[in-house]
């Protein structure tokens, strides 16, 4: 009998499968996601570049696909045999320093974003208006931030995936955060309060879908607040206070 054709959703999903396993199984993969999300707070904090934001994605993404492949890579050879080869040996030894090159080459990226006198001497004239310079690439940055807490929260709750269920609703989640950034660029109440009752009707329906508890759905909530306050309002407070001990501050 033919083996049913998978879809683009259930290839999807078994995709995110993968990440929240490695993500649950490896301790490195957890290390990654939190210098991940500081990562992304500092870069927000310095008001980055679009291409310096490339930068830092490309070496994110490089970290965490190696880490992805040197446990497939792992778990490969624990199939084909459970006894001590030196093929075996030299295949993890491979796969964990591909691992080791990309952590490295993501530290020099870091080092040459992060230690730029050019960013300081930017985030110091920029951070005297009280919004952020580049609305798009902070919200993109934002949706980024929201999706590995969401994957975070969702992981080490141990109860249902990444798309369905959970200790967090990633559904209302993001329709909280993207309600709030309406609100925070626009400073429009009538279209802001319109995109709240968007975002309360989504947040509703998984309740009545018993997907999610109340519960659950108010903790999506809370976190797509959370986000785009912290990217939108905080951050550029914390750079305007930096910006004004710096000018105030004698040499």
């Amino acid at each position: 009998m033919p083996r049913p054709k998978k879809t683009t959703l259930v290839s999807f999903r078994h995709a995110i499968e993968g990440i929240v396993h490695v993500f649950r199984t490896q301790k490195h993969m957890r290390f990654h996601f939190a210098t991940a999300i500081i990562i992304v707070l500092v870069g927000a904090l310095m008001q980055l570049e679009r291409e310096q934001w490339f930068l830092l994605y490309f070496a994110i993404a490089l970290v965490l696909l190696t880490e992805m492949l040197n446990t497939a890579i792992e778990a490969c050879v624990d199939l084909i045999t459970d006894s001590y080869h030196p093929l075996a040996r030299i295949a993890k030894d491979i796969a964990a320093g591909s691992v080791l090159v990309a952590t490295l080459l993501a530290i020099v990226v870091a080092v040459l974003v992060f230690f730029n006198p050019a960013n300081y001497q930017r985030m110091f004239e920029l951070s005297l208006i009280e919004k952020p310079a580049d609305m798009f690439q902070v919200g993109v940055s934002g949706v980024f931030l929201l999706l590995l807490l969401t994957l975070m929260a969702k992981t080490l709750g141990h109860k249902g995936t990444f798309l369905s269920g959970g200790v967090v609703s990633g559904h209302s989640a993001l329709g909280f955060y993207l309600s709030t950034s309406v609100l925070l660029v626009s400073n429009q109440l009538p279209t802001a309060f319109l995109a709240m009752c968007i975002a309360a009707l989504v947040a509703q329906s998984r309740i009545q879908a018993r997907i999610h508890t109340a519960q659950e759905v108010i903790w999506g909530a809370v976190l797509g607040i959370s986000v785009p306050t912290v990217m939108y309002r905080l951050l550029p407070f914390v750079a305007k206070q930096i910006a004004e001990w710096h000018w105030t501050t004698p040499l």
